[in-house]
């Protein structure tokens, strides 16, 4: 027990350089306290004490803001950050190393009694008011955006983005979105399929023109400076070898 709240605690320090001391984060991180109180309630759950459970995290959700189902599995070294709004549901399972920040929904899409909400790898980032919805699989080392709406899995290393979020895998998807960053909008934030939508599609063959557009305007100037670079080295050439010095030197 003790060693994993000494993991807890070196967990925060590893991803919010705000922390001071040891001291602040057990007495003013409310995610390291919805941890501890879910950790008894969820001991109480595999007792088959459920509604003492349910007690437990009631309490934790009335003292920090954050609402852990007591049913849900929750691994090693798991840090919400900030924490305020967070719901995590009954059948959520989530692995180790990953962070939450508020207002991230791990939530159902059916009234089933069997599994209906999210399943996080190691290593998952989920940004603050995301809301990843139904027995989906969050890849290994995957982001998810901030306020993005996941209803599908996302691969290990991808991340998903917009409303509902779109997966970004490749380097082309990468470079649209730093580009539609850099212009100020997501290019995903539209619909889970730019094909189907005929404005998303737009912005996106926008979006590939500008970038074709700066990678010929890079390769014009490097052409240019090589040019410019040649031309100097004539010029030393001719100057070296002057057809009027060696005459002159010549009658000499």
């Amino acid at each position: 027990m003790f060693k994993n709240i000494r993991e807890d605690i070196a967990s925060v320090f590893d991803r919010d350089p705000a922390a001071r001391s040891t001291w602040e984060v057990m007495t003013c991180y409310p995610g390291f306290h919805a941890l501890r109180i879910h950790r008894i309630a969820n001991w109480l759950w595999h007792m088959n004490l459920r509604w003492l459970g349910r007690l437990v995290s009631h309490i934790g959700r009335f003292l920090t803001g954050i609402e852990i189902h007591p049913g849900a599995t929750i691994g090693r070294r798991f840090f919400i950050d900030h924490g305020m709004g967070v719901v995590i549901g009954e059948t959520a399972e989530i692995g180790d190393d990953v962070t939450l920040y508020h207002g991230v929904t791990l939530g159902g899409t059916s009234w089933d009694k069997g599994k209906r909400h999210p399943t996080l790898r190691n290593g998952v980032v989920i940004g603050a008011g995301a809301k990843v919805l139904g027995p989906i699989v969050i890849g290994e080392g995957a982001k998810i955006g901030s306020n993005a709406v996941v209803v599908k899995d996302v691969p290990a290393g991808a991340s998903a983005v917009g409303i509902p979020a779109r997966i970004i895998v490749d380097d082309q998807d990468r470079s649209r979105e730093e580009k539609a960053s850099r212009l100020g909008f997501s290019a995903y934030a539209v619909t889970a399929k730019a094909a189907d939508d005929p404005l998303a599609k737009a912005l996106q063959g926008l979006l590939d023109h500008s970038m074709e557009q700066d990678h010929r305007m890079d390769q014009m100037q490097r052409e240019l400076e090589a040019l410019r670079g040649r031309a100097a080295d004539d010029r030393a050439i001719a100057e070296r070898f002057d057809p009027g010095r060696l005459r002159q030197a010549a009658e000499k």
